[in-house]
């Protein structure tokens, strides 16, 4: 008779022994208990970070970018998001080649970026990027500009021009229209009223 509660007494001890190892190794395998909210970054976890940070033309830059940006595409990429895709290309510049950067959105150039080390130029043509108080990708000529004289220069043909935005360092814009001209004539004042504003140019 003694047998038998020294037999139960016995399995007690090793059943709770199991349990005790049991208990033991999930604790050792979960993260949780060990984890340190002082690693981890709260900002990520944001609401207006789950979509990433919107890209916004400024005096200093576009995005994060700016002159002190390296002008390799991995910076390039960082600076402004992942909503695009970056490729690299050359082209001529006032006879000059020179190498770019390129932003792709829906198949479509977003940006350009030159530079010579660091990022120098930036010209931006998507209109979902935002921009500085006063400017509007679609605006007309007029909201800016009274007259071309002083403020604007033939663009890259007769179907633009380039225009300094005022009071800005950094700023320029491009209008574009209709103009039976040759290129590198500047279209009348009353013509270019009508032209709408198609490209932002930030420089260093």
């Amino acid at each position: 008779m003694k047998a038998l509660p020294c037999a139960l007494l016995a399995s007690v001890v090793l059943l709770s022994g199991c349990a005790g190892s049991s208990h033991q190794a999930d604790t050792s395998n979960s993260s949780v208990h060990w984890w340190n909210p002082l690693s981890y970054s709260w900002s990520s976890a944001l609401p207006w970070n789950w979509f990433g940070s919107s890209v916004a033309v400024s005096e200093e830059g576009v995005g994060k970018i700016t002159r002190s940006t390296p002008f390799n595409a991995e910076a390039i990429s960082e600076g402004i998001g992942s909503d695009y895709r970056i490729r690299q290309g050359m082209g001529t510049r006032n006879g000059q080649i020179e190498s770019y950067i390129q932003a792709m959105k829906d198949q479509q150039v977003a940006m350009t970026f030159y530079g010579d080390g660091t990022v120098n130029k930036i010209t931006v043509s998507d209109t979902q990027i935002g921009t500085p108080k006063g400017i509007a990708f679609g605006a007309p000529f007029s909201a800016l500009f009274q007259k071309a004289y002083g403020n604007c220069q033939p663009g890259r043909d007769s179907q633009h021009v380039q225009c300094k935005v005022p009071h800005s360092q950094h700023l320029e814009v491009i209008y574009q229209g209709e103009f039976s001209g040759p290129s590198g004539i500047m279209p009348a004042d009353a013509t270019l009223k009508h032209w709408t504003l198609s490209e932002i140019v930030w420089h260093a």
